[in-house]
């Protein structure tokens, strides 16, 4: 899990494991490999969901997109069409599959990501404010696939304001402020974190830690008419 503030530069980050945006100086590694060397490779084993969705090739309907992206990952075509079936069917999108993209509410143009990061089955998944504009139910739905996949051995990075998500879905959580790693932890360790050393009294959630080392001591902004 990585939170932080708005431009706090985790975009930025993803952005940089991406190979969309240079990096200023050091080296990304992933799967032990630098990711300058080997960045093609890499990325067959990466699926990312960007905060923004307006990258989607808009004029493409859910169904033929879903097979262009099959069709860059080298998948059968018959693993392709049963794959598409049950990804439209388990994000319910399968009525709008040949509705153009750009008719899609954004929530369901979230989903059609969502299926096009899963349909190729990458080791290393990304996901940036992936429960943006998703209803309650598909949340819960999304939640509980994550945890499937963790379960089965995929690597996740999930950035999410929602903290209370990341509390519950990540092993490791890391807190990222003015492009610096300002705290990480091992999830079920942040309830035992001490907050006053006098009274050992320890911190309650995720929330709790975030706001104390982001604002700390600063002063809370009010508006002077209300």
């Amino acid at each position: 899990g990585l939170i932080g503030p708005n431009g706090a530069g985790k975009t930025t980050l993803i952005n940089c494991i991406a190979n969309i945006t240079e990096v200023d100086k050091g080296i990304i590694k992933i799967f032990g490999n630098i990711l300058k060397d080997d960045s093609l490779n890499i990325k067959r084993n990466i699926g990312i969901l960007f905060e923004k969705v307006e990258s989607l090739f808009v004029f493409l309907t859910g169904n033929e997109y879903l097979n262009f992206i099959a069709d860059v990952y080298g998948l059968a075509k018959s693993v392709k069409e049963q794959r598409i079936e049950e990804l439209m069917d388990f994000f319910e999108i399968i009525e709008y599959r040949d509705n153009l993209i750009y008719e899609y509410s954004k929530g369901m143009q979230k989903k059609i990501s969502f299926a096009s990061i899963l349909l190729y089955n990458p080791e290393f998944i990304i996901l940036d404010e992936p429960f943006d504009g998703l209803d309650t139910l598909t949340v819960i739905k999304v939640k509980k696939l994550l945890k499937r996949l963790k379960a089965k051995g995929r690597t996740i990075l999930i950035t999410s304001h929602i903290l209370s998500y990341i509390e519950d879905l990540a092993d490791e959580v890391a807190i990222l402020n003015k492009g610096k790693i300002i705290y990480q932890s091992v999830t079920k360790d942040i309830r035992s974190k001490v907050k006053n050393e006098v009274t050992q009294e320890t911190y309650q959630s995720l929330e709790e830690i975030f706001i104390d080392l982001t604002i700390g001591s600063e002063e809370e902004k009010t508006l002077s008419w209300l």
